[in-house]
């Protein structure tokens, strides 16, 4: 069994003798938004689709293979944001991201409640206040026990 080093080789190998078999129509039709369609070149040079990714030969002879079919007007040019969305690299995954979103609605819904209460109780001290205040008329006029 190859290691994956030869195996990596042997993907390249089959990518350059593959797209050496291909004429601008047989790109044509194998684009797929604006680029090769990556399921159509992994079954091309018998590797999985993965291969293309994982593979920094493989992936920068893919990307030289794009650039060079761009240049001839077999595939239509990349767009401003896909030009700039190249030239960084791609953020990390923040697995956290969704907690983050749930504690933010929660605090959110908490906060409004909160805001709710203080008003409810204020208007309870006032009523409070004011039957306090008859309370202790009713007490000194003698009507109420105290």
């Amino acid at each position: 069994m190859a290691s994956g080093q030869q195996k990596a080789q042997q993907n390249l190998e089959a990518f350059e003798v593959w797209k050496e078999t291909l004429t601008d129509d047989d790109f044509r039709k194998i684009i797929f938004r604006g680029q090769l369609n990556r399921n159509e070149v992994a079954k091309g040079i018998g590797c999985g689709k993965s291969a293309l990714n994982q593979n920094p030969a493989l992936k920068d002879s893919l990307k030289d293979l794009e650039d060079e079919l761009r240049n001839r007007g077999v595939l239509p040019p990349l767009t401003d944001s896909a030009k700039r969305s190249t030239d960084k690299p791609n953020k990390a995954y923040d697995n956290t991201a969704n907690r983050k979103l749930i504690h933010s609605k929660r605090v959110s819904l908490l906060e409004a409640e909160n805001i709710e209460l203080k008003a409810k109780v204020k208007e309870l001290e006032k009523r409070l206040e004011r039957f306090g205040e008859l309370s202790e008329t009713l007490s000194d006029m003698g009507l109420m026990p105290r």
